[in-house]
C-alpha cells in the first residue's frame, strides 16, 4: 500500500483576535513533526479498485454482486449445493402447495434434517442468484415466478408450524420398504435395507429417541423393545397441509363449514390409512426377521427342555414311588413270612413243650409206680392207694409249668426206692405250699 506524506500547517487565529484579559498561558506548543499517513478502509479500497480497472460505480457494483454470488456458492458447495431442475425453474408461483420446498432451496438431500442455519444459507444463495434485480443486471429474461417460489419455500420452512405440516406430507423423504426377495439375500442385507426405512418413519414419533432396528447381534430384550415400540407407535403426523382452502367469503358460512368438515374427514381417513400402512410395514419386517425365528426356536427348545425335565422328574417320582411300594411290599411280605415262620416255630415249640409236658407227666406217674406208690417194697398196693397217689400226683403236676415239670422229672429219673421218690415229692409239695400254689394238706400221700 502506498503511503502519502502531508504537511498540515497550524490553524491561523481569527483576524482581530486577542487574548482575554484573564488569559494566562500555561505552556508552549511543541515543535511540529512530519508523519506518514496510510489510507485504509472499504471506501478507499472501492475507490482504488474503480480507478485501477477504470469502472463506473454501477459497473463495479454489478461485478462485485456477481463475485459475491460465486463466493456464496463456493462456500455452500459442501452441503447445500445441488443442480437446479429446469422444470422447477419454470414453476407457477401460485401452485406453491404442490412445490417441493426443500428442492426449491436446494436442500433435497437434507429435507427434514435441514437445520435453520442451512435453510437461511440456502435461501441467501438462491436470492443472490435469482433476485429480479440481480437477474436484470446480468441481462437475464427470467421472470420473478421462481423467486416467489423461493420466498414461499423460505416462509414455510422457517415457520415451525408450517414446516411441521409440510414435513408431515413430504413423501420425498419416505424410504420404500425393501422387497422380501431383496431383504432375504443375506443377513446384512435385511438390516441394511430395513434400517433406513424405520429411521425415516421415526421422524413422526412423539417419543424420542426411537429404538434402532439393530443387527443380528442384538439381544432379545433390544429386539422386543424395538417391535413393542413400533406396534405401539404414537405419531404426530397430520395432514393439514393437504387441506382444501377454506373460502374467505364470510357471507357463505355453510360453504365454509362444509369445507372444514370435508377437510377433517379427509385428515381422519389419511391418518387411519397411515396407521394401517405403518402396521403392515412392521408386520412385514417382523415376518422376515431371522432374530425372531431364532428366539422362537430357543424358546421352543427351552420349553421342550422344561417339558422333558418335567417328564423325567415325573418318571423319577413314579419310579421312586414304585420302588418304595415294592420295598414296603417286600418288608410286609418278609414280616408276614417271619411271623408265619415264627408262628410255625411257636406252634412246633408249643407242641414240643406239650409233648415234653406229657412225657414228664408220664415220668412223674411212672416214678410213683416204680416206687410201689410210695409203699415199702413187697407191700401189697391196693386200688385205693393207687388212686390216692395218682390223684395227688395229678394235683401237684397241675400246679407246675413245663419247666417245673421238667425239673421235677429230672430229679426223679433213676430213683426206684419209695423213700427217695417220696422225699423228692415231699420237697416239691412243700415248695408249692410255701409259694401258695398248693394248699396245706391238699395232698395226703405225697406230703406226709
Amino acid at each position: 500500500m502506498a503511503t502519502a506524506q502531508t504537511s498540515l500547517p497550524l490553524p491561523v487565529l481569527p483576524e482581530g483576535w486577542s487574548a482575554p484579559s484573564d488569559f494566562k498561558a500555561i505552556g508552549v506548543l511543541s515543535t511540529p513533526n512530519q508523519r506518514n499517513l496510510e489510507p485504509v478502509g472499504p471506501h478507499f479500497l472501492a475507490h482504488a479498485r474503480r480507478k485501477r480497472h477504470k469502472r463506473t460505480f454501477s459497473e463495479d457494483e454489478r461485478i462485485q454482486a456477481q463475485e459475491n454470488v460465486k463466493k456464496v456458492e463456493d462456500e455452500d458447495a459442501d452441503d447445500i449445493s445441488e443442480p437446479e431442475d429446469p422444470l422447477m425453474l419454470g414453476r407457477d408461483a401460485k401452485d406453491w402447495k404442490g412445490q417441493d420446498h426443500y428442492a426449491v432451496l436446494g436442500l433435497s438431500k437434507h429435507r427434514y434434517r435441514a437445520t435453520d442455519s442451512q435453510i437461511k444459507r440456502a435461501h441467501r444463495k438462491k436470492v443472490l442468484r435469482h433476485h429480479p434485480d440481480k437477474r436484470a443486471a446480468t441481462g437475464s429474461s427470467e421472470d420473478d415466478s421462481f423467486f416467489k417460489c423461493i420466498q414461499k419455500a423460505f416462509e414455510v420452512l422457517t415457520d415451525p408450524i408450517k414446516r411441521r405440516q409440510f414435513d408431515s406430507v413430504d413423501e420425498n423423504a419416505n424410504i420404500d420398504p425393501p422387497s422380501k426377495k431383496a431383504a432375504s439375500k443375506s443377513v446384512s442385507a435385511f438390516y441394511k435395507l430395513w434400517g433406513p426405512v424405520f429411521e425415516s418413519e421415526a421422524r413422526f414419533s412423539k417419543t424420542q429417541p426411537v429404538p434402532k432396528l439393530g443387527n443380528d447381534k442384538s439381544s432379545k430384550e433390544e429386539v422386543e423393545e424395538f417391535y413393542n415400540f413400533w406396534f405401539n407407535f404414537e405419531s404426530w403426523r397430520s395432514f393439514e397441509y393437504q387441506d382444501e382452502d377454506v373460502p374467505d367469503d364470510t357471507e357463505n358460512r355453510d360453504q365454509k363449514r362444509h369445507v372444514e368438515r370435508k377437510n377433517n374427514n379427509a385428515r381422519k381417513k389419511k391418518k387411519s390409512e397411515d396407521i394401517a400402512r405403518l402396521r403392515q410395514l412392521v408386520d412385514d419386517c417382523l415376518a422376515g426377521d431371522e432374530r425372531i425365528k431364532k428366539f422362537k426356536k430357543e424358546a421352543r427348545a427351552g420349553k421342550d427342555k422344561k417339558r422333558l425335565d418335567r417328564e423325567a422328574e415325573e418318571r423319577r417320582v413314579v419310579e421312586e414311588a414304585k420302588k418304595a411300594r415294592e420295598e414296603n411290599e417286600k418288608i410286609v411280605k418278609e414280616k408276614e413270612e417271619a411271623e408265619k415262620a415264627e408262628k410255625v416255630e411257636g406252634k412246633k415249640a408249643k407242641e414240643a413243650a406239650k409233648n415234653a409236658a406229657k412225657k414228664n407227666k408220664r415220668v412223674l406217674k411212672g416214678s410213683v409206680k416204680d416206687a410201689n406208690y410210695l409203699l415199702p417194697k413187697g407191700q401189697e398196693v391196693g386200688a385205693k392207694r393207687v388212686d390216692e397217689v395218682l390223684g395227688d400226683v395229678e394235683a401237684v403236676t397241675g400246679r407246675l409249668d413245663n419247666e417245673e415239670l421238667a425239673a421235677l422229672a429230672g430229679k426223679l429219673i433213676g430213683l426206684k426206692l419209695a423213700e427217695e421218690v417220696g422225699a423228692v415229692w415231699k420237697e416239691e409239695v412243700q415248695r408249692l405250699e410255701e409259694e401258695g400254689k398248693l394248699k396245706l394238706g391238699e395232698t395226703k400221700t405225697l406230703g406226709s
